[in-house]
């Protein structure tokens, strides 16, 4: 798991080094940070697989990356370290074009005699270069690395690529926008037949008229697959566009926390969008579940959703003096409040911090 994660000049955050959990769940008012937060994690997914300059440009350069801008930060750096034994680190510099290029990057292990040794991967280039390295020491940090994907259910539209047919062969992971959920859980239907039926289960339980999925190929273009379903007392023709917006989200989510080859971080923003407050609490046991196997991030504006967690899962997140300030809850300096009260309603009066 990530231990610790040490970010300077990103977005709203000036100086952060966060001590995380398995479960960890940023909740605090618009604007405070917590996408910011999250987002971060689709900068190291990008800087990862060598798309980084196209990241940039996609923000109109490093102007609108740095905090405050190029005026105010001449870099962004970043440390995270991983099951105390492994750390990858990177900082980046504005070129004159106004485009960030890594004046280092590198990684430390830890020796038996408990010392960090450094590996100083190189500098002045535009890309990352660890997913290059081929020796086993990079394994580790590497697929970590890989995993960092931030799942957004948020698009049910009719456009969705969730409600679409996609190829049946598009089923190594499930997408971040889920939209090859279809195919997924075909997978999953012929191959794991028993994590298969922990998520019709699952969804049955808060949509009781779901009997099961209906997935096959298309009858005419049999590489294309579409989410199909049965509905209880009934033999109609059912798929996405016959889903609630609550329900199509709440079967995604319960296809990515209860797969059978768990991320080793998942990361998912304001999971409860749309959902039922039964729902909500039900995604919860599910994220407690999949935390045994994976490290949760998670932003929310749920407080029905955060009652179910312990203070040590909180992390709060405020603005001030113009930078976004995370602290960590735990239940010993909360232990007058919590035996009166829940986590939410600490939040609600602003017990906690994370109210506008």
């Amino acid at each position: 798991m990530i231990n610790k994660i040490h970010i300077e000049n990103f977005k709203t955050i000036r100086k952060l080094k966060l001590p995380l959990n398995q479960i960890n769940i940023l909740i605090g008012a618009n604007g405070v940070g917590k996408s910011n937060f999250i987002s971060f994690f689709k900068l190291l997914d990008n800087l990862y697989h060598r798309n980084f300059q196209n990241y940039i440009a996609d923000y109109a350069g490093a102007e609108n990356i740095l905090y405050f801008g190029l005026k105010q930060s001449d870099f962004l750096y970043s440390e995270i370290e991983f099951d105390d034994i492994n750390r990858y680190y990177f900082k980046l510099s504005p070129n004159k074009e106004g485009n960030l290029y890594f004046e280092t990057e590198g990684t430390q292990f830890k020796t038996d005699l408990g010392i960090w040794d450094n590996k100083e991967l190189g500098n002045g280039y535009n890309e990352s270069i660890l997913i290059n390295q081929k020796f086993g020491k990079y394994k580790f940090v590497k697929a970590y690395m890989k995993s960092f994907k931030i799942f957004h259910f948020h698009d049910t539209s009719n456009s969705a690529k969730i409600k679409q047919k996609c190829n049946i062969n598009d089923n190594e992971y499930l997408r971040n926008d889920a939209g090859n959920l279809a195919a997924y859980l075909y997978l999953l239907q012929k191959k794991y037949p028993n994590e298969f039926k922990k998520i019709e289960m699952a969804i049955r339980s808060v949509a009781p008229f779901f009997e099961c999925f209906k997935l096959k190929p298309d009858r005419i273009k049999e590489d294309q697959i579409r989410l199909e379903w049965k509905e209880r007392n009934s033999d109609m023709y059912l798929n996405a566009m016959h889903l609630s917006d609550g329900t199509l989200r709440f079967m995604a989510l319960a296809s990515l926390l209860l797969q059978p080859n768990m991320p080793k971080t998942i990361i998912i923003d304001e999971p409860e969008l749309g959902l039922h407050p039964f729902a909500i609490s039900k995604l919860a046991g599910l994220i407690i579940q999949a935390s045994a196997q994976s490290q949760i991030i998670i932003s929310t504006q749920s407080v029905n959703f955060i009652d179910n967690f312990e203070p040590e899962n909180i992390i709060t997140v405020d603005r001030k003096d113009n930078q976004s300030i995370f602290n960590p809850q735990n239940s010993e300096n909360l232990k007058d409040w919590i035996q009166e009260y829940s986590i939410g309603e600490l939040w609600n009066k602003n017990v906690i911090g994370g109210r506008p």
